[in-house]
């Protein structure tokens, strides 16, 4: 656990790309193997579930250190961060030496042994597990408890990182991390061998991600050579058929097959040996419906006839990456798209559409099409280079995004609370307030889009300006007026205001509006009924 502890601290310290990819070649190059294999797990999202709550460990860290429990939740407040209080609340030198020294995947696998323990069995082996571990180690084992791990590592950092540790290309080490392997039963050599010995029909391919275009998008060159389609607002998936099964996987690399059931009727369909990347998306009567209709199908653990019927899914294709079992990724987009539709026009399902090609002469064309996306729930336009192959990651040069601008609207600042990590000093969460008549009513949450300077300068207002105290939340004077951006709106029987947001974040401080200039509650109602289908 040390090992991993200090490699943590490296990562969150450093900011240079090349600080990080050294200190992770540092530690695949010294870890267990055993550590390895889950520090891959861990960095590319296979975090063990949460097996206790936050509530059962502020109340077993009172009691180890006789602290009054409120007097904690003012400590965490302040710190920001629950895992970083407990671990500095606990006094080092009640660290037990003569059993210090366990690796990481000692205590990732006891979690997972833990997940149907009782109460009393879990806070045991968490006891003793705070009093073992230095303080930087108690915080990356109450970030791996609470399932909260998160570190600021790509997956090409990761891939690129081994690449430098083992005999693999890098575009060969993404594909066999992906898919549906176990670290707990999986180990480094048969992971990342010269030769793949337990091959997984299941496994997807790395998704091709695009940049968002920010020059004019005249700069690209000749039309000619580019191939636009709509930008979806849906589930990024691959549908898989390989040994007579079917497999969906979302780009978050979650197995998503038994949540889209209609899909199913694919496995009949589609020839042995395929891989279709597309989009999931809220589909019926030839339309694509708003996401916010697919959201109520996420996170079900069981889809009912009811949901099938008020949220009908399908899939929209834009690639074929495998065919008659073979990767044909390395072929043009061009070759790729012939493939694809040849394939589609063999399938004949409802569900299952070709993701259409936008038709352009020139980029004036283009710009004026870009327009229209919101009227068919799109987000905006996807510019390929028709000569290019299908990458791996996030890369420059071939594929773009170039979505329309964001709705805004004027709101004022009435709820703030602090950030966490770095922030955790900072009031950086904000709550905010359009008129409705001679009231204000929340709509929304921020806590993105200013710099650091106008942060500092919220911060100071809100600790001269708080009303009241609910908590770690004060309530300041409505004063403060910022422009909110966001992506898309949608009824809400959850929110006072009846409308929910799109990926909201702040777009600019107007420091030119006084607070009774704000937009109302009839604009937010206005933009539901234009944009809110």
């Amino acid at each position: 656990m040390q090992l991993f502890a200090q490699l943590v601290q490296q990562l969150g310290m450093s900011t240079k790309t090349n600080d990080k990819l050294e200190a992770l070649v540092n530690y695949f190059t010294h870890a267990d193997p055993k550590d390895r294999v889950w520090v891959i797990a861990l960095f590319s999202g296979r975090r063990p579930r949460r097996t206790v709550n936050s509530t059962q460990l502020q109340t077993w860290c009172a009691e180890l250190i006789h602290l009054p429990v409120w007097l904690l939740e003012e400590c965490y407040h302040t710190v920001g961060d629950l895992s970083e209080t407990i671990a500095l609340l606990i006094p080092e030198q009640t660290a037990l030496a003569t059993t210090a020294g366990k690796p990481l995947y000692f205590y990732v696998e006891q979690f997972l042994q833990l997940e149907k323990a009782d109460e009393a069995a879990k806070k045991e082996f968490i006891l003793q597990s705070w009093q073992e571990l230095t303080s930087k180690e108690r915080f990356v084992f109450n970030k791996l408890l609470s399932s909260t791990f998160r570190v600021g590592v790509s997956q090409n950092m990761m891939v690129n990182a081994l690449a430098k540790t083992v005999q693999l290309e890098s575009s060969v080490i993404a594909h066999r991390i992906s898919g549906n392997w176990d670290p707990a039963t999986t180990g480094f050599e048969d992971l990342l061998t010269e030769q793949d010995i337990s091959y997984d029909y299941s496994k997807p391919y790395p998704f091709y991600l695009a940049y968002a275009i920010e020059e004019e998008v005249s700069n690209l060159g000749a039309p000619g050579e580019w191939q636009a389609e709509w930008k979806w607002d849906g589930i990024r998936g691959q549908i898989i058929k390989r040994n007579n099964q079917l497999f969906v996987w979302s780009r978050g690399e979650d197995l998503i097959t038994d949540k889209f059931p209609e899909l199913a009727a694919l496995l009949a369909k589609l020839p042995d040996g395929v891989v279709i990347d597309g989009e999931i998306l809220p589909y019926k009567d030839g339309q694509v419906l708003n996401f916010n209709v697919l959201q109520t199908r996420i996170g079900r653990k069981n889809i009912t006839k009811k949901n099938l019927q008020e949220a009908p899914a399908g899939l929209f294709a834009y690639d074929l990456l495998e065919l008659n079992g073979q990767d044909i990724r390395h072929l043009s987009l061009t070759e790729r798209r012939a493939a694809l539709e040849s394939l589609i026009s063999e399938v004949q399902l409802p569900f299952i559409q070709l993701s259409p090609v936008v038709d352009f002469n020139n980029w004036e064309q283009l710009t004026t099409l870009r327009e229209q996306s919101r009227n068919i729930n799109s987000e905006g336009l996807m510019l390929k280079r028709k000569s290019s192959a299908y990458l791996v990651g996030r890369k420059r040069g071939d594929w773009w995004k170039w979505k329309i601008d964001p709705l805004t609207i004027d709101a004022v600042m009435v709820y703030a609370q602090k950030g966490t990590g770095r922030r955790s000093n900072l009031y950086t969460d904000y709550t905010f307030a359009v008129k409705d008549g001679d009231k204000l009513v929340t709509f929304t949450k921020a806590y993105s889009g200013l710099t650091d300077k106008e942060f500092a300068q919220v911060d100071a207002f809100v600790k001269k300006n708080s009303i009241e105290k609910f908590g770690p939340v004060r309530t300041v004077k409505p004063e403060l007026v910022f422009e909110i951006a966001f992506e898309g709106i949608a009824s809400s029987n959850r929110h006072k205001s009846g409308v929910a947001l799109r990926f909201p974040r702040i777009s600019r401080w107007r420091t030119d509006k006084k607070a009774d200039e704000i937009n109302t509650i009839e604009d937010l109602q206005k933009m539901l009924a234009l944009y809110g289908k």
